[in-house]
């Protein structure tokens, strides 16, 4: 931030808010500051937070302060600038829903949500540039419209805000647990209940920052909650709905590893990154060619509930199993019985 008191003045009086979201709970905020808003450095920003220039929800906080959902940050912050995101006209969009105020797409797997210091280009934030001329920027310059998040490897509905008014608005829902998600996976074994409930405490692996892990009450760890319901059993496999009533990073992942039953396919957090035609069979012996059925992990959100930021009215949105889970579905059925 600037330095001399007569720039600080000039900021205190051009104040803006920014509500959290989904991408960036957990995040430091000296860390969150630095990354929106590189024309500062990190230490400028260190001063602006200890002096109270920057505050969060109203109150005075540190520098190493954790984000939480919903929190509205108040500061001098500059204006962010969307243009900085290269468009990308390469990726295609499937849209379920789109309207003045708010789009709901269908995400592809292997796909970014928003750039990062290592993918610059060819995200969903880079398509979204490209496809809309207008979008919010309440998530900062690298995430126009983004309001919440969605793994790489994870598919299905995800929404998009055009303004910053439903931005703001659907991240309330979002902080105040209104919105209603249901995804759909396939996880390894059979599990005991065919439903139950999950809570837990999660936070980042102490040495490997990619991964979460359950753990006792710390002060990096969150509450996590997650209902399951089994739709289906297989032989190994149990086809499951999963209800996240919190949105911590991949929750839904570290939860069903947490059981003892991994998602299928899933690199991270279970080391295999495939799921081959012959396991759901048994045997390779009438294969041709072994196939495969699917190569990540195999979750996908599969509905949104949220209430509409213009009209009020309480929507729903539902993605299609992809391709490659309703083959795996297609295959277990056939082949996988009980």
């Amino acid at each position: 931030m600037p330095s001399n008191e007569s720039s600080e003045n000039e900021a205190q009086e051009n104040l803006v808010e920014h509500v959290i979201d989904e991408t960036e709970v957990d995040k430091r905020l000296d860390h969150w500051l630095a990354a929106q808003f590189p024309e500062h450095s990190r230490s400028q920003w260190q001063k602006s937070i200890t002096s109270g220039s920057v505050t969060v929800d109203g109150h005075k906080v540190k520098p190493s302060y954790k984000l939480r959902l919903g929190e509205r940050l108040t500061g001098p912050f500059p204006k962010p600038v969307l243009a900085e995101i290269p468009p990308s006209r390469e990726i295609d969009l499937d849209i379920l829903y789109e309207d003045d105020l708010i789009v709901v797409l269908n995400k592809q797997a292997n796909l970014i949500v928003h750039p990062g210091k290592a993918n610059y280009s060819g995200t969903l934030a880079n398509a979204l540039v490209h496809h809309f001329e207008k979008l919010s920027g309440s998530g900062g310059a690298h995430r126009p419209g983004i309001v919440h998040r969605l793994d790489r490897d994870t598919t299905g509905v995800i929404v998009i805000a055009k303004d910053d008014q439903s931005h703001d608005f659907l991240s309330a829902q979002f902080a105040d647990r209104t919105v209603e998600k249901e995804y759909r996976a396939f996880v390894w074994g059979r599990l005991e209940f065919d439903c139950d409930f999950i809570e837990t405490h999660i936070r980042p692996h102490s040495k490997n920052r990619e991964k979460m892990v359950v753990c006792g009450p710390d002060p990096e760890a969150r509450i996590a909650q997650t209902e399951y319901e089994v739709l289906e059993r297989f032989k190994d496999i149990t086809y499951v709905k999963l209800l996240p009533k919190t949105g911590r990073t991949h929750q839904l992942r570290v939860h069903m590893q947490h059981l003892g039953h991994a998602i299928v396919a899933d690199r991270l957090y279970r080391g295999q990154s495939n799921l081959l035609l012959s396991y759901v069979i048994g045997s390779k012996e009438h294969l041709k060619e072994d196939a495969i059925l699917i190569q990540r992990q195999a979750l996908h959100a599969y509905r949104l509930q949220i209430e509409h930021p213009g009209t009020k009215e309480r929507m729903e949105f539902i993605a299609p199993l992809p391709t490659d889970m309703q083959r795996t579905l297609d295959a277990l059925e056939q082949y996988s019985r009980v």
